[in-house]
């Protein structure tokens, strides 16, 4: 079953530009990931210093090994300094029945 991550970004608004670059190079990698089945980004149109990146992943465990890498070698810093408070991650499986 698809497992789903959705994570929730600020970027400072003089560095927004910047932002959708940096985040485009990481989410290169995230793409590459194996067990990476997709991932869609969404910018809200109202306050452009949002995104979302919703991830669908293989499995839970696929995702998992994700978050590891990314918690170790695989940090993603040069985003850091462009975001205007922590990311915010939801992970959830579908609810298929509603």
């Amino acid at each position: 079953m698809s497992f789903t991550a959705v994570l929730a970004v600020q970027f400072q608004p003089d560095v927004v530009e910047e932002g959708l670059a940096a985040l485009g190079r990481v989410l290169a990698d995230t793409r590459a990931f194996a067990g990476c089945e997709s991932v869609t980004v969404v910018q809200d149109v109202d306050d452009p210093t949002r995104v979302l990146a919703i991830e669908t992943w293989e499995s839970r465990e696929a995702d998992d090994a994700y978050r590891a890498w990314r918690a170790g070698e695989g940090a993603p810093t040069e985003l850091v300094p462009l975001l205007a408070a922590a990311p915010v991650l939801t992970r959830g499986e579908p609810l298929t029945d509603l």
